[in-house]
Protein backbone atom coordinates (compact mmCIF):
# COMPACT_ATOMS: atom_id res chain seq x y z
CA UNK A 1 0.00 0.00 0.00
CA UNK A 2 1.30 3.72 -0.73
CA UNK A 3 1.66 6.06 1.64
CA UNK A 4 0.06 9.35 1.63
CA UNK A 5 1.95 12.73 2.96
CA UNK A 6 -0.84 12.53 5.94
CA UNK A 7 0.16 9.41 6.34
CA UNK A 8 3.37 10.03 7.54
CA UNK A 9 2.55 13.55 9.32
CA UNK A 10 -0.94 12.75 11.11
CA UNK A 11 -1.63 16.54 12.00
CA UNK A 12 -1.99 16.78 8.04
CA UNK A 13 -4.68 15.01 8.00
CA UNK A 14 -6.70 16.40 10.88
CA UNK A 15 -9.87 17.49 10.61
CA UNK A 16 -12.19 19.48 13.30
CA UNK A 17 -15.42 20.71 11.60
CA UNK A 18 -18.07 23.17 13.70
CA UNK A 19 -21.33 23.82 11.37
CA UNK A 20 -19.62 26.52 8.97
CA UNK A 21 -16.40 26.62 10.25
CA UNK A 22 -13.35 23.75 9.29
CA UNK A 23 -10.50 23.74 11.37
CA UNK A 24 -7.78 21.54 9.21
CA UNK A 25 -4.29 20.28 8.28
CA UNK A 26 -2.40 22.88 5.95
CA UNK A 27 -1.01 21.46 2.50
CA UNK A 28 1.64 23.63 0.69
CA UNK A 29 -0.78 24.84 -1.43
CA UNK A 30 -2.63 25.91 1.48
CA UNK A 31 0.31 27.53 2.48
CA UNK A 32 0.43 30.19 -0.88
CA UNK A 33 -2.64 31.16 0.24
CA UNK A 34 -2.30 32.04 3.49
CA UNK A 35 0.74 33.89 2.89
CA UNK A 36 -0.67 35.96 0.53
CA UNK A 37 -3.73 36.35 2.90
CA UNK A 38 -1.27 37.41 5.84
CA UNK A 39 0.68 39.64 3.51
CA UNK A 40 -2.40 41.50 2.50
CA UNK A 41 -2.82 42.34 6.45
CA UNK A 42 -4.01 40.92 9.77
CA UNK A 43 -3.71 44.11 11.60
CA UNK A 44 -3.14 47.89 11.17
CA UNK A 45 0.36 49.30 10.88
CA UNK A 46 0.53 51.42 13.82
CA UNK A 47 -0.38 47.73 16.21
CA UNK A 48 1.58 44.68 16.65
CA UNK A 49 -0.93 41.59 18.40
CA UNK A 50 2.24 39.42 18.50
CA UNK A 51 4.96 38.96 20.62
CA UNK A 52 7.17 37.99 18.03
CA UNK A 53 6.56 41.30 15.37
CA UNK A 54 6.64 38.66 12.36
CA UNK A 55 4.15 40.87 10.37
CA UNK A 56 6.80 43.65 10.34
CA UNK A 57 8.16 42.65 7.44
CA UNK A 58 7.74 43.59 3.62
CA UNK A 59 5.35 41.71 1.73
CA UNK A 60 7.54 38.93 0.06
CA UNK A 61 10.20 38.75 2.74
CA UNK A 62 6.70 37.81 5.25
CA UNK A 63 5.63 35.06 2.59
CA UNK A 64 8.85 33.44 2.22
CA UNK A 65 8.78 33.75 6.18
CA UNK A 66 5.53 32.51 6.71
CA UNK A 67 5.90 29.39 4.43
CA UNK A 68 9.42 28.34 6.22
CA UNK A 69 8.24 28.94 9.56
CA UNK A 70 5.15 25.92 8.59
CA UNK A 71 7.46 23.67 7.40
CA UNK A 72 9.99 23.94 10.42
CA UNK A 73 7.02 23.36 12.53
CA UNK A 74 6.46 20.16 10.66
CA UNK A 75 9.92 19.01 10.81
CA UNK A 76 10.37 19.71 14.38
CA UNK A 77 7.31 17.97 15.32
CA UNK A 78 7.74 15.31 18.30
CA UNK A 79 5.65 14.20 21.12
CA UNK A 80 7.78 16.23 23.66
CA UNK A 81 6.88 19.11 21.92
CA UNK A 82 4.72 20.18 19.14
CA UNK A 83 2.78 22.84 17.46
CA UNK A 84 -0.23 22.36 15.94
CA UNK A 85 -1.13 24.89 12.83
CA UNK A 86 -4.60 24.46 11.17
CA UNK A 87 -6.14 26.31 8.31
CA UNK A 88 -9.19 28.26 9.23
CA UNK A 89 -12.27 27.49 6.74
CA UNK A 90 -15.37 29.82 7.18
CA UNK A 91 -18.41 28.95 4.36
CA UNK A 92 -15.40 27.24 1.97
CA UNK A 93 -13.43 30.40 2.18
CA UNK A 94 -9.47 30.19 3.62
CA UNK A 95 -9.78 32.79 6.30
CA UNK A 96 -6.28 32.30 8.78
CA UNK A 97 -5.09 29.64 10.69
CA UNK A 98 -5.77 28.79 14.78
CA UNK A 99 -2.95 26.68 16.32
CA UNK A 100 -2.00 25.76 20.01
CA UNK A 101 1.69 24.69 21.08
CA UNK A 102 2.96 22.44 23.79
CA UNK A 103 5.77 21.06 25.20
CA UNK A 104 5.87 17.44 27.83
CA UNK A 105 2.28 17.55 26.67
CA UNK A 106 1.77 13.66 28.20
CA UNK A 107 2.70 15.28 31.45
CA UNK A 108 1.87 18.75 31.62
CA UNK A 109 -1.65 18.49 29.72
CA UNK A 110 -1.35 21.67 28.74
CA UNK A 111 -1.09 24.22 25.55
CA UNK A 112 -1.31 27.96 24.34
CA UNK A 113 -3.66 28.62 21.50
CA UNK A 114 -2.65 31.42 19.20
CA UNK A 115 -4.17 32.81 16.21
CA UNK A 116 -5.25 35.01 13.31
CA UNK A 117 -7.31 36.11 10.94
CA UNK A 118 -7.09 38.08 7.27
CA UNK A 119 -8.05 41.62 8.18
CA UNK A 120 -10.86 40.96 5.82
CA UNK A 121 -12.59 38.44 7.90
CA UNK A 122 -12.38 40.31 11.41
CA UNK A 123 -15.52 41.08 12.89
CA UNK A 124 -17.61 38.53 12.00
CA UNK A 125 -17.39 35.71 15.40
CA UNK A 126 -14.92 33.60 13.35
CA UNK A 127 -12.26 34.05 15.96
CA UNK A 128 -14.12 33.17 18.97
CA UNK A 129 -15.83 29.95 16.75
CA UNK A 130 -12.64 28.60 15.76
CA UNK A 131 -11.03 29.17 19.34
CA UNK A 132 -13.89 27.34 21.42
CA UNK A 133 -13.27 24.80 18.21
CA UNK A 134 -9.45 24.19 19.31
CA UNK A 135 -10.19 24.52 22.94
CA UNK A 136 -12.87 21.51 22.53
CA UNK A 137 -10.66 19.01 20.37
CA UNK A 138 -8.08 20.03 23.20
CA UNK A 139 -10.28 18.96 25.66
CA UNK A 140 -12.25 16.39 23.98
CA UNK A 141 -9.97 14.46 21.86
CA UNK A 142 -6.42 15.27 23.53
CA UNK A 143 -6.99 14.87 27.37
CA UNK A 144 -6.24 18.45 28.27
CA UNK A 145 -6.29 19.33 31.66
CA UNK A 146 -6.26 23.32 30.75
CA UNK A 147 -5.32 25.68 27.50
CA UNK A 148 -3.74 28.85 27.85
CA UNK A 149 -3.81 32.14 26.01
CA UNK A 150 -2.47 35.33 26.33
CA UNK A 151 -3.00 38.97 24.96
CA UNK A 152 -1.72 42.83 25.04
CA UNK A 153 -3.40 44.63 27.17
CA UNK A 154 -3.95 46.77 24.21
CA UNK A 155 -5.62 44.39 21.98
CA UNK A 156 -8.94 44.30 23.21
CA UNK A 157 -10.34 41.91 20.46
CA UNK A 158 -8.45 39.17 21.29
CA UNK A 159 -9.59 39.91 24.89
CA UNK A 160 -12.78 39.90 23.89
CA UNK A 161 -12.77 36.79 22.40
CA UNK A 162 -11.28 35.07 25.38
CA UNK A 163 -13.53 36.24 27.75
CA UNK A 164 -16.36 35.25 25.74
CA UNK A 165 -14.89 31.23 25.65
CA UNK A 166 -14.69 31.14 29.13
CA UNK A 167 -10.62 31.98 30.13
CA UNK A 168 -9.97 33.47 33.26
CA UNK A 169 -7.13 36.31 33.98
CA UNK A 170 -3.83 34.39 34.86
CA UNK A 171 -1.67 37.53 35.58
CA UNK A 172 0.29 39.58 33.79
CA UNK A 173 3.86 40.04 32.03
CA UNK A 174 6.15 43.16 31.01
CA UNK A 175 7.45 42.54 27.59
CA UNK A 176 9.37 43.70 24.72
CA UNK A 177 7.52 43.70 21.64
CA UNK A 178 8.91 45.24 18.76
CA UNK A 179 12.49 46.55 19.47
CA UNK A 180 12.39 49.01 22.85
CA UNK A 181 8.88 49.31 23.17
CA UNK A 182 7.42 48.00 26.29
CA UNK A 183 4.14 45.70 26.41
CA UNK A 184 2.23 43.99 29.18
CA UNK A 185 0.83 40.61 28.23
CA UNK A 186 -2.38 39.19 29.75
CA UNK A 187 -2.18 35.99 30.50
CA UNK A 188 -5.22 33.35 30.42
CA UNK A 189 -6.38 30.24 31.34
CA UNK A 190 -9.06 28.09 30.31
CA UNK A 191 -10.15 24.37 32.19
CA UNK A 192 -12.68 22.54 30.88
CA UNK A 193 -15.50 22.55 32.78
CA UNK A 194 -15.11 26.57 32.30
CA UNK A 195 -15.26 26.23 28.39
CA UNK A 196 -18.18 28.19 26.71
CA UNK A 197 -19.04 26.33 23.96
CA UNK A 198 -19.93 27.37 20.23
CA UNK A 199 -23.48 26.45 19.10
CA UNK A 200 -21.88 24.10 16.93
CA UNK A 201 -20.69 20.20 18.13
CA UNK A 202 -17.23 19.81 16.76
CA UNK A 203 -16.80 16.42 14.44
CA UNK A 204 -13.19 15.03 14.01
CA UNK A 205 -11.66 13.19 11.34
CA UNK A 206 -7.98 12.06 12.04
CA UNK A 207 -8.14 12.13 15.61
CA UNK A 208 -7.17 9.23 16.06
CA UNK A 209 -3.64 8.89 14.42
CA UNK A 210 -3.14 12.57 15.52
CA UNK A 211 -3.05 10.74 19.12
CA UNK A 212 -1.05 8.14 18.34
CA UNK A 213 1.47 10.84 17.02
CA UNK A 214 1.54 12.85 20.07
CA UNK A 215 1.71 9.27 21.99
CA UNK A 216 -1.92 9.77 24.05
CA UNK A 217 -2.44 6.23 23.32
CA UNK A 218 0.89 4.46 24.06
CA UNK A 219 0.71 6.19 27.17
CA UNK A 220 -3.09 5.17 28.12
CA UNK A 221 -2.67 1.62 27.36
CA UNK A 222 0.64 1.78 29.78
CA UNK A 223 -1.11 3.22 32.90
CA UNK A 224 -4.19 0.75 32.31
Amino acid sequence: MTSTVADLLPALGLRVAAGPLELRGIDDDDLAVLADLAARGIHPADRMPFYHPWTDAEPDVLRTRFVQYHWRCRADFTPERWELNLGVWHEGTLVGTQGISTRDYLVTRTGETGSWLGLEHQGRGIGTAMRQAICAFAFDHLGAEEVTSGAFTDNPASLAVSRKVGYRPDGRTRLQRREGELAVNQRLVLRPEDLVRGGHAITVEGGAAFRRLVGLDATEQEQA
